[in-house]
Order: structure tokens, then C-alpha cells, then sequence
């Protein structure tokens, strides 16, 4: 689980995952982002849950955040816990049904589109759920299942279902995923932080 040890943090982080959107800083696209883009907003409230949760004091905003992530995964259909570990720079491409275990870790300049689910097993091998790199784009309606790791700069292609690990740079798809090139994600991951 990720803590922010001060607010500057957490706003780093939120600022970082605007970026991924819209490529500057500047506060007039960070309101109209914020506005418009419902993803982006789940991110926010959701790295602000994660801010607030640690703090005694801020006991009336973690339940006002809790309250603002659980109305919009009702609206979207998105459902990331406060709880997941998630690096810099998080893009969720479009809304509709993305489901992230709590106990997935996922690194920075991750993209995630929608029908996505990085879940967990309870059992077999691969009991647990994902660590995924650096730099890696879900494709729409790709699942992830169990404790598999994915390396950096992988591309998941659409609704592929990885239940192996996926080495660095490869790209892969299929029911079960196969890695079908070495390319990585070099066109699908842009303005990195």
C-alpha cells in the first residue's frame, strides 16, 4: 500500500497522472481535465483517499474522499481501491468496468483502458494478484489473473489474458497472452513522467 508522506507528495502524484492527459502543468487544463474526464477525476479522489487515510485529523475528509470514490466507481463503472499501489503518471484511457485488486502493484506510466480487470487468485500457483512495470498499456478488455508480474515497456493487447509472467518489452495477446513481438509499448505510452 502507497503513503504519502506529505500533501506535496500526493500532489505530485496528481499532477503527474494530469500530465499523462494532457501534457503541461497549467491549472486552467487541470480544472477543464478535471471537468470533463471522469477517469481523471477517479484518480484524483482516489490519490486523495490515499492521502487522507494515514492522518487522524483528517478523519471527516477520508470519509468525504471515501464518499467521492465510491459515487464515481458507480458512475464509471471504475473500481481501483484507495488501497492499490500505484506509481506516477496513472491514464485511464476511457470509463467502463476496470476492476484493480487492492493487492496489485502497478508502476509508473501505466495505461488502462477500459473492460481491463487486474485481479487476484485465491488459489494454485499464482495465488495473489499482479505486479506490473513501468510503462505498460492494458488494452481494452484485457485481464490479468493471479500473481503474475509483467516486465516494463509491455503492451497487453486487447482482451488477452495473461495468467504467465510477461518479460520487458514484449507485446502480447491471445487467450492465454503469448508474447507475439519484442516491439513493447514504443507508440501506445506517450507523455511520460
Amino acid at each position: 500500500m502507497i503513503h504519502f508522506n506529505s500533501f506535496r507528495e500526493c500532489k505530485d502524484y496528481i499532477w503527474s497522472d494530469a500530465y499523462r492527459y494532457n501534457g503541461n502543468y497549467s491549472w486552467v487544463s487541470f480544472l477543464k481535465l478535471y471537468i470533463i474526464t471522469i477517469g481523471f477525476r477517479y484518480t484524483v479522489w482516489m490519490r486523495l483517499c490515499t492521502y487522507f487515510m494515514t492522518r487522524k485529523w483528517a478523519l471527516p475528509f477520508y470519509a468525504w474522499s471515501i464518499f467521492r470514490v465510491k459515487h464515481l466507481s458507480y458512475k464509471s463503472g471504475i473500481q481501483i481501491s484507495w488501497k492499490t499501489q500505484i506509481g506516477k503518471g496513472f491514464y485511464i484511457g476511457h470509463f467502463g468496468t476496470i476492476v484493480v485488486s487492492p493487492n496489485a502493484v502497478l508502476g509508473e506510466n501505466v495505461n488502462i483502458s477500459q473492460g481491463c480487470c487486474v485481479g487476484a487468485a485465491n488459489r494454485g500457483k499464482r495465488k495473489g494478484a499482479a505486479t506490473i512495470g513501468n510503462c505498460v498499456y492494458l488494452g481494452p478488455g484485457c485481464k490479468v489473473v493471479g500473481a503474475v508480474t509483467i516486465g516494463n515497456d509491455v503492451c497487453v493487447g486487447a482482451n488477452a489474458v495473461v495468467t504467465n509472467d510477461i518479460p520487458d518489452e514484449a507485446c502480447v495477446g491471445g487467450i492465454p497472452a503469448k508474447v507475439l513481438s519484442m516491439d513493447g509499448v514504443e507508440f501506445y505510452i506517450e507523455k511520460t513522467v
